[in-house]
């Protein structure tokens, strides 16, 4: 999260110019507005998961099971690989959805050292109600973070 509610003037960059000559003012002020306009998305996300049930990590693993194209099963090593969260935190949150009917896991058949982990019924129709309340939090957030840089 990124925390500051006031970003720093021009003035202010460019002082930090003169003391740190490497410094670009521009890159500098475009990189904040960027992180303060990233932080208050994920809050806005993170207040709509909530209201649903799931955590933001929860809502992302389900939904990168759900859009893939040819399968409807990713291997616990696919789904790390697509998220930036570590193995315990995974484990955790995985076995989190399974206690809540959300996923399936099963052993490969090929290697049973490999997890599958699959959506439930519950899953997809949990998705299909709240993908919309994502869209339309999103656009929202968007639209508010545009009014406050215009």
């Amino acid at each position: 999260m990124f925390f500051l509610k006031e970003l720093p003037t021009r003035e202010t960059l460019e002082r930090y110019h003169e003391r740190f000559p490497g410094m670009r003012p521009d890159v500098v002020m475009e990189a904040l507005v960027l992180m303060k306009k990233g932080s208050l998305l994920i809050r806005s996300l993170d207040e709509y998961f909530t209201g649903q049930g799931l955590s933001l990590l929860r809502y992302l693993i389900l939904v990168v099971i759900d859009r893939q194209k040819d399968r409807d099963e990713m291997t616990v090593t696919e789904l790390a690989a697509n998220l930036d969260v570590s193995k315990p935190v995974m484990t955790r949150t995985l076995k989190g959805l399974i206690e809540d009917g959300l996923i399936n896991v099963s052993v490969g058949t090929d290697d049973r050292r490999v997890k599958l982990v699959r959506l439930t019924k519950a899953a997809r129709d949990k998705l299909a109600a709240i993908l919309p309340g994502y869209y339309e939090t999103i656009q929202a957030a968007m639209k508010r973070l545009e009014e406050d840089h215009a």
